[in-house]
């Protein structure tokens, strides 16, 4: 087996708990170098892993065919250009980039590089989400008119913290936004306009908290929402169409199993408590009949699978940079959209 050397550009929340927990459960892949200012955290979980402390010395590495990054979203084009143009696959942590500018720029460049780029929308691989797709894509709820993503949280005090701070890419939107935006595109394409309501609603929140995004998509609309002061969440997806309705509650259990120190293969990886199965509601006279819908099991894993298969076997990236790029420009929109009050055109 053709193994892949890979280089982990900063070890915060996403490369300690996602990313090097994923590519270390992988067969192929092996973790060379992580660049981070703080070593001795690196080396609790990886005691013999060589920690360097600037991008140049990780991008020197000849061994080195993937970086991946994981830094504060205002470096990471930044970062991704210096790393394609040292010859280099990468995987940039979501938010793609803060502009859609960029993300045209390092899409010019990989492919003059001829270089792979992707960007880690791992909520692709949520288990309630895959449950709603297989829903969607059956047809048992027909023709869709309305889907609706929640993610929400009950974090009334403003943290110390860069996402909570002034400056690029900072806010909820940036975060949880893109990810409940990708999986809309994922699952419709690109929209025909962008509505958004987008503010700070917490006492001395600096940047925006709230989202209320509505997608036009003719007769169907997309309605994406979060919110930082919801103490009891109502459900995480409504789906609803001309022969049923899909409801589902709860959260993807991979996040709090990768920060208790689970990982893929463990027992139990990706799946749903009972209780949070989903219920699909379809015609059967008047009434109509109601079940409950086992949750799919989540794999974030396939992430870097992929990543791996399209590295060796030029298979189709995961996530490729053109949808990372509309991503972005939905999030450009909605802002926009927010500040002028009016919807704007996605094209």
């Amino acid at each position: 087996m053709k193994i892949i050397n890979v280089g982990i550009v900063g070890y915060g929340l996403s490369g300690e708990i996602f990313h090097a927990p994923l590519i270390q459960s992988l067969a192929g892949m092996e973790i060379l170098k992580i660049v981070s200012s703080d070593p001795h955290k690196v080396r609790r979980k990886f005691p013999d892993m060589e920690v360097v402390s600037s991008i140049e010395d990780l991008l020197s590495d000849e061994r080195i065919d993937l970086v991946v990054i994981t830094t504060p979203n205002s470096t990471h084009y930044s970062f991704a250009k210096q790393s394609l143009l040292a010859g280099k696959h990468v995987v940039v942590e979501k938010p793609f980039v803060i502009q859609t500018e960029e993300a045209k720029d390092l899409i010019e460049i990989a492919n003059g590089q001829n270089k792979l780029l992707s960007v880690f929308h791992n909520r692709r691989w949520d288990n309630d989400f895959l449950t709603v797709k297989q829903c969607i894509e059956s047809g048992a709820m027909g023709e869709i008119y309305l889907y609706e993503a929640h993610f929400d949280r009950y974090r009334p005090e403003v943290r110390e913290r860069w996402r909570e701070q002034v400056g690029p890419g900072a806010g909820m939107l940036y975060d949880l936004g893109a990810h409940l935006i990708d999986q809309a595109l994922y699952l419709f394409g690109n929209p025909i306009s962008v509505f958004g309501d987008v503010f700070a609603q917490r006492v001395d929140a600096l940047v925006d908290d709230y989202f209320h995004i509505i997608l036009n998509y003719g007769k169907m609309r997309v309605i994406l929402h979060s919110g930082s002061i919801v103490k009891s969440s109502g459900p995480k997806f409504q789906v609803h169409g001309s022969k049923g309705s899909f409801i589902k509650y709860g959260l993807d259990s991979q996040e709090d199993a990768l920060r208790q120190g689970s990982v893929p293969g463990s027992p139990g990886w990706g799946q749903d408590h009972e209780q949070w199965y989903g219920e699909l509601t379809t015609e059967n006279g008047k009434h109509g009949t109601t079940k409950k819908i086992e949750t799919i099991p989540g794999s974030y894993e396939n992430f870097y699978q992929g990543i791996y298969q399209a590295i060796t076997h030029n298979a189709p990236l995961p996530v490729n940079a053109i949808e990372a790029m509309n991503t972005i420009k939905v999030i450009e929109l909605a802002k926009k959209s927010s500040l002028e009050q009016k919807t704007v055109l996605f094209e």
